[in-house]
């Protein structure tokens, strides 16, 4: 493969031979080792190399930006000469920049040699433990591999990065199935830098097997009613992605349709809430160390107590609205644990329903929502009853934060993120 520092000096010549005023760029390569698992047999093992190279260029304000997996001389020049025919062709704009110099950084991050001995095993050892304790569980596939990253990030400002950093994925698709009746599929994933614990034991995949057994059989329910709604992680972290996206993120506050603009430092949700996003925390697995602007990446809330306390803006954002930028660029979202055990959490709830998957439209500026709860039980009196069909949910994500019944006390890491169970109330949920 090829080595990235020659390659990184090959695209600081060019951009200098092109007289490119402002740039920034990530050369990687990388090495994925992987395992598949069909119909319970280890049906391929392979390994593959990719180099990459992503280039954006600032020229006279504008901006234009290439991506290759070429790095040889040839191909970097000619990279550096399509981003900078982009940026000829884009719209001149004062507020395009990039991180002043952050000096030099190479960061070693765990698990960047594989174990592919190890991980054979616990592979192994996963497709035991679930013929054994879930014999009604058809594994549809099964994806195990090793990814390992040597990145290099440089600017024209002398910002320097350089990160090696490996993790193991495990990835599932399975269902329930028992004579002629069969689930829909669970998909469940985690990521570790580590091969110390058994997979089941990562992520939610064995309460998803749990789950994916229960709902052999299902009932649909009957009726509409406003009750609470408990978001599993799994669940929980697709509202999130959406609720900061739509509220936090750039396109809500440059296009001004943002339901929190001109919100900070005021209550947005229930004071029991905060929300992070913090690459640097143990938990956190494939860390970012540097911004897609260039700026070392440090942790910060949106949300502390209830309050907003920041957008996720990239610097040209917050160069256009006046707006501080994100701390940094990822989406490692940490949500702070509750007081209340999960299984307390349940016995509270009078009418509800569990909701293990959603699956929708994205919702609007507005917050609005309506889609299918998928793997999803209903709470009756503090009980789970029966595992539920057709049945819908709806209601507003602004208003849903404003609206928490409860957090568990428990979370649940699977590598990217780490979330609790969250009870929402006054949401509708409709049956047949």
């Amino acid at each position: 493969m090829e080595d990235i520092r020659i390659a990184g000096g090959r695209v600081n010549d060019a951009l200098q031979r092109y007289g490119v005023d402002k740039a920034g760029f990530w050369v990687a390569e990388t090495q994925t080792q992987e395992f598949n698992v069909n119909s319970g047999e280890f049906s391929l093992l392979r390994t593959l190399f990719d180099n990459s190279l992503t280039l954006t260029v600032y020229h006279q304000n504008r901006k234009g930006t290439i991506t290759t997996n070429k790095l040889d001389e040839a191909s970097v020049h000619k990279a550096v000469e399509d981003a900078l025919a982009s940026a000829e062709s884009g719209v001149a704009d004062e507020a395009y920049d990039i991180a002043p110099g952050q000096g030099g950084h190479c960061f070693h991050d765990r698990g960047y040699e594989p174990d592919m001995e190890r991980l054979f095993e616990r592979t192994r050892e996963l497709m035991q433990e679930i013929a054994k304790r879930y014999p009604r569980i058809l594994v549809e596939e099964l994806i195990v591999s090793h990814n390992k990253v040597h990145s290099l990030y440089r600017n024209t400002n002398g910002t320097e990065c350089e990160v090696f950093k490996g993790h193991y994925l495990v990835s599932i698709g399975f269902a329930g199935h028992e004579g002629d009746v069969t689930t829909s599929l669970f998909e469940a994933e985690a990521t570790t830098d580590n091969l110390d614990r058994p997979f089941m034991e990562l992520g939610t995949i064995e309460a998803q097997l749990k789950d994916a057994e229960a709902q052999l059989v299902t009932k649909p329910l009957e009726g509409k009613f406003q009750g609470t709604v408990v978001l599993t992680p799994d669940s929980l972290g697709y509202f999130l992605y959406s609720i900061l996206s739509n509220f936090a993120g750039d396109s809500g506050i440059l296009e001004k349709t943002s339901l929190w603009l001109d919100k900070l430092n005021e209550q947005v949700a229930d004071s029991r809430l905060t929300i992070s996003i913090n690459p640097s925390d143990p938990r956190i697995v494939d860390k970012a160390h540097i911004t897609a602007d260039g700026f070392q990446e440090e942790d910060y809330d949106i949300i502390r107590d209830g309050v907003l306390r920041s957008y996720m803006l990239s610097l040209y954002v917050a160069n256009k609205s006046g707006l501080e930028r994100a701390k940094n660029s990822s989406f490692s979202v940490v949500v702070r644990e509750g007081t209340t055990p999960y299984e307390e959490m349940l016995r509270g709830i009078k009418k509800g329903l569990i909701v293990g998957r959603f699956s929708g439209g994205r919702p609007g500026t507005s917050g609005e929502f309506s889609g299918v709860a998928k793997n999803s039980f209903l709470i009756e009196d503090g009980k789970i009853t029966d595992a539920v069909s057709e049945t819908m949910i709806s209601g507003n994500l602004a208003q849903m934060l404003m609206n928490v019944a409860d957090i568990s006390k428990e979370t649940v890491a699977d590598g990217g993120s780490i979330l609790p169970y969250i009870a929402f109330d006054k949401i509708v949920i409709s049956g047949k």
